[in-house]
């Protein structure tokens, strides 16, 4: 008998290099999320303590940073990411509302991040299920940057479960946001609003199964319920659950300590090392 049918899994961990999806592009399985309380969380550190804890990240295997132009850390992350081989970072955006020169404004996160090109633009916290008619113009727009090598993908984060199908509906997402966490805290309701929280993932994993069997690349947010979750139990119940998800390619959690990466970072580990055992 050949020796590679002894061959063992490959142990997975936090930091492996994963693909999104159907882009081809790679990223962390951990990302960092840079807009805690829309950022504030972060911005409290100070400008020199985050580039410091955006390094420190880095320097642990945490290649994808997530950013949006409402967050108070947008104009820090250019800064933050300096020195860093570009080549190697996975950085999201996202794009809030429905700009009338949207071109200038995708425009605009190259050039505030000092990069050519962001690896995945977002349509920002969708709540309509109408939003692929309404913002045309904007998807369009993606498209057309897309043409230009400004962005590498496209796609939606959601904040209702309408505005959920309508994007595993649509032919146009490349990339999903979604929120992910077995307590279902601010995960996606019936509400045509952002705080009207689910209470049944089920709904979501319809819809998360659906962006998978075409290929769409899914990332899990909310992994510690929007920073309700000071109870390690809850965390701990909240990264088994989404690393026993196989529709998730990543997830990304928001980081103000060095001790709060270097905790997540040894959970997911632990909690896939089990899962391959």
């Amino acid at each position: 008998m050949g020796k590679s049918s002894f061959a063992q899994p490959a142990k997975r961990t936090a930091v492996d290099q994963v693909t999104l999806g159907n882009t081809g592009i790679r990223l962390s399985r951990l990302g960092f999320g840079t807009g805690s309380n829309s950022g504030q969380v972060q911005y409290a550190l100070g400008q020199k303590e985050f580039n410091n804890l955006i390094h420190y990240a880095y320097d642990q295997g945490i290649t994808y940073f997530d950013c949006a132009q409402s967050y108070r850390t947008f104009e820090w992350l250019g800064g933050a990411i300096k020195g860093l081989p570009r080549e190697k970072l996975f950085i999201q955006s996202k794009v809030m509302g429905n700009p009338e020169k949207i071109m200038e404004v995708i425009d605009k996160h190259r050039k505030t991040f000092d990069v050519d090109y962001v690896d995945s633009l977002l349509v920002h916290c969708m709540v309509k299920g109408t939003w692929t008619d309404e913002w045309k113009r904007m998807m369009d727009a993606f498209d057309e940057a897309k043409d230009k090598k400004w962005i590498r993908a496209k796609g939606v984060s959601c904040h209702s479960l309408p505005a959920l199908r309508a994007a595993a509906a649509s032919k146009w997402p490349e990339v999903h946001l979604v929120r992910v966490n077995p307590q279902c805290k601010h995960i996606d309701g019936p509400g045509e609003t952002w705080n009207d929280s689910g209470k049944d993932m089920a709904p979501v994993l319809a819809e998360m199964k659906t962006m998978r069997d075409k290929g769409r690349g899914i990332i899990g947010m909310k992994l510690v319920g929007d920073g309700e979750f000071v109870d390690a139990e809850d965390r701990e119940k909240a990264a088994r659950y989404a690393m026993s998800r196989p529709e998730l390619d990543a997830v990304v959690i928001g980081f103000k300590s060095r001790a709060e990466i270097d905790e997540a970072i040894s959970r997911l580990n632990r909690v896939l090392a089990e899962k391959s055992a």
